[in-house]
């Protein structure tokens, strides 16, 4: 299974950080760097873990606007590619 899916949405983050400010920006950069983690890993996360990132991505988009909230979905999408290769559930 290809970590690109989670390296390209940490990428996203990285990209949404720089143009946020406040809590929200230490929001995206947390996300971002736990997903260069996992991306990062030996072996990948399993479902849940997916789905906490993905829940936290939804609500930082959801307090986000213009190019910051597109990016951040952007994430979202990359994320939820990789979770559709993940076996199991």
């Amino acid at each position: 299974m290809a970590h690109e899916e989670l390296k390209a949405a940490s990428d996203d983050l990285r990209a949404a950080a720089e143009d946020a400010s406040g809590e929200l920006q230490s929001r995206i950069y947390d996300q971002s760097n736990q997903l260069a983690d996992l991306a990062a890993a030996d072996r990948g996360p399993d479902h849940g873990r997916l789905a906490r990132h993905m829940n936290a991505l939804t609500e930082i988009a959801d307090a986000a606007d213009g190019t910051v909230r597109e990016r951040v979905e952007s994430a979202y999408d990359h994320v939820e590619e990789y979770r559709s290769g993940v076996s199991g559930v």
